[in-house]
């Protein structure tokens, strides 16, 4: 994994960062202008209508004039503001400011210069050097205006009031950005740094290191996604492990009987042997052939139980199928004085799968027994009901196997050291065959022995749905 996507990662939110301060910056700008606009120019109006009622009271019916009464407009002073008393025509009587403007007229002076807003901004008929907000208010008394009240704000202030409050935001913007880099920080730990070393151990199992562990330990996807990557690593390695050993299983196997097909052959060719002995090593190597003939079916059966839905299923009576399949082994059980003790729970047994599967299970199971048993003895075969189950048993009182055995008498090729003398034309592929096919059925295989008293395989098949 280069680290193109961390970078964009952390582009993208340096971008996002400043697009979002550019963002604040320009909205909350215009929004703290508006706002303060609007709140100043409402207290302005307000102070300017206390001031104007203030004036109205004093005439009560009496033509007096404005500038009788200059120290109220000091009392009622509005903080920065500048206020002016003006009569009808524009003069200014009386100005917060000292010194102010008393008497001066003021040039073209409209008191409906605003129309219907309560404020304007400007210099007020260029009477000062900066931008003003101002207000109006009219003084009126007996029906009549007598004159106005003018309250003048710096828009400078304004400003003044509105960078404050944007320093704040700004501030609590930038404090805001600082502590989300927590979040890219617990991104690069909890997200960025694991997925390195995922990718790490990914690229190490594409160069064919299984052994390489992804030290991802966590309680998250992260985690959960580095122990699937191990254990898919393990059991690659021991996948590779067992093709190596099936392999060279297989090359074994095949290479006995073809160098003594081989050898016998070249011996009659060349004269070794004489033609009065011809007859019998033909025989040996048409046994060695079927030896041969037994391992490929055997490997092949093996790769078809490998595949998904090989399974033919019907209802059939298992009790019956144990009746033939023991019956198919008069003639050996003939040479070894061997008898079949048969137990069957019900007369009738019927179970649900694959009945040409179930009959190899069988027949591999019974043929194992009678290679492994002493002449002159037994082998019991039970078919058993308990639940939804049919639980059959094969148990013979021959050599047994080896307690460190029993692990293995599954593995393709295994044989005990025991079996080896006893059965020669095995290709140590029987028990491999009856296990994948019992566990394509959804069901278990067992098995109990005990070395030089016997052994008893014991499986299971659902009941017939229709019972």
């Amino acid at each position: 994994m280069t680290h193109s996507l961390y970078y964009k990662f952390i582009l993208g939110y340096l971008l996002f960062g400043l697009l979002g301060f550019i963002s604040i910056a320009t909205f909350s700008s215009e929004i703290t202008d508006r706002y303060l606009l609007r709140h100043h120019s409402e207290s302005l109006y307000d102070e300017a209508n206390q001031i104007a009622s203030s004036y109205s009271g004093m005439y009560q019916g009496k033509n007096r004039y404005l500038s009788s009464y200059p120290e109220m407009l000091k009392e009622v002073g509005y903080l920065h503001a500048q206020i002016w008393i003006m009569d009808r025509q524009g003069k200014v009587v009386a100005d917060s400011r000292t010194p102010g403007i008393e008497g001066q007229v003021i040039e073209d002076f409209d008191p409906t210069f605003m129309g219907n807003k309560s404020y304007t901004i400007g210099n007020y008929y260029n009477q000062f050097p900066e931008e003003v907000l101002s207000v109006h208010a009219p003084i009126t008394g007996n029906y009549t205006t007598y004159g106005y009240v003018a309250v003048h704000l710096p828009v400078s202030y304004l400003k003044a009031e509105r960078d404050g409050i944007l320093n704040i935001i700004y501030i609590s913007s930038a404090v805001l950005f600082g502590l989300s880099l927590i979040i890219l920080l617990v991104f690069t730990r909890t997200v960025y740094f694991p997925l390195k070393k995922i990718t790490a151990g990914a690229n190490e199992y594409a160069q064919g290191n299984l052994t390489h562990h992804i030290g991802v330990n966590t309680r998250d996807e992260m985690g959960y996604l580095a122990g699937t990557l191990n254990y898919m690593s393990d059991e690659m390695n021991k996948m590779d492990e067992y093709q190596k050993t099936f392999i060279a299983n297989v090359s074994h196997d095949f290479r006995s009987p073809l160098t003594s097909i081989k050898g016998y052959l070249e011996a009659i060719l060349d004269g070794t042997i004489p033609p009065e002995l011809y007859e019998k090593y033909l025989t040996r190597v048409i046994s060695e052939t079927e030896r041969l003939n037994s391992l490929t079916h055997g490997l092949l059966t093996l790769n078809s139980l490998d595949s998904k839905g090989y399974l033919n299923r019907t209802n059939f009576d298992i009790n019956r199928v144990i009746k033939d399949t023991a019956a198919s082994f008069e003639g050996t059980c003939n040479e070894k004085n061997i008898t079949f003790d048969l137990i069957f729970s019900d007369s009738i047994q019927m179970v649900y799968g694959d009945l040409g599967k179930i009959q190899r299970v069988l027949y591999n199971l019974i043929d194992n027994a009678i290679k492994f048993s002493h002449p002159d003895s037994t082998i019991y075969i039970q078919a058993s009901s308990k639940y939804e189950k049919i639980f059959i048993s094969i148990k013979d009182t021959g050599i047994g196997i080896p307690k460190d055995s029993l692990k293995k008498i599954w593995e393709r090729f295994y044989k005990t050291d025991l079996s080896r003398g006893k059965d020669k034309k095995g290709t140590g592929l029987g028990l491999a065959i009856v296990k994948e096919i019992i566990q394509s059925h959804g069901e278990n295989i067992d098995v109990v022995s005990t070395e030089g008293v016997g052994s008893e395989f014991i499986f299971s098949l659902p009941k017939a749905s229709n019972l």
